[in-house]
């Protein structure tokens, strides 16, 4: 049924998503001072050691069981505050639609669309699934130049730090505790989002996502 096919697009999608996200470079991150002794357990899995690589990066709780940070931590950090604020968004629009809210302009088809899970169809119907994986495609295949130059240590910038800030957030504010702020929301959207399009795809299609 369509539900099972939306569930099925979910799961193809995590997959590769999960995939891109931690296939890292084989580059080293430049190497950083690190406050880790050796044989130091984990502060999130106290049975398991320290990841000495985590050491010093905003929003360190010592979780890494499968030791993804020994790959480059550059290249994951930009990847989890990509997929961070991608979730943020995505949590606050899915709950938005399915409360009764409509991108002005969108027309009669996507108006009467009756749930955020159902625009899925409604999008790959019309063909415009199509140009948001093309338009997709163009910004991470931009945005990829600016991460590997930041890799090779050839720019100064810092991970997820796309000099965007046009109303002037961070001005005049501890932006280690924004930063801390942002990777905490960030986690918490993404397990948020998973839980929501799993229990939408299961049925529960409208907000709370629980219940008959």
């Amino acid at each position: 049924g369509d539900v099972q096919g939306v569930a099925n697009s979910i799961m193809l999608a995590t997959a590769v998503v999960s995939a891109l996200a931690f296939n890292g470079p084989a580059l080293r991150a430049p190497a950083r001072a690190s406050g880790v002794e050796m044989g130091a357990k984990s502060k999130a899995i106290p049975f398991l050691e320290a990841r000495p690589a985590l050491a010093g990066w905003v929003g360190d709780a010592g979780f890494d069981p499968l030791g993804f940070s020994t790959v480059n931590m550059l290249w994951m950090r930009e990847a989890e505050i990509k997929h961070s604020r991608l979730a943020m968004l995505a949590t606050a629009g899915w709950v938005a639609v399915d409360l009764g809210a409509r991108f002005p302009g969108a027309g009669a088809d996507y108006t009467a669309v009756p749930s955020s899970l159902a625009a899925h169809d409604a999008m790959v119907s019309h063909g415009d699934m199509y140009i948001l994986l093309i338009l997709a495609s163009i910004i991470e295949t931009v945005a990829l130049f600016g991460t590997m130059q930041m890799i090779k240590g050839e720019t100064d910038r810092k991970p997820g730090d796309f000099y965007f800030d046009p109303m002037n957030m961070a001005k005049g504010k501890d932006s280690s505790k924004m930063a801390t702020n942002e990777i905490k929301n960030g986690r918490l959207a993404m397990v948020a989002f998973s839980g929501i399009v799993t229990q939408a795809a299961l049925g529960h299609a409208s907000f709370p996502y629980f219940g008959a």
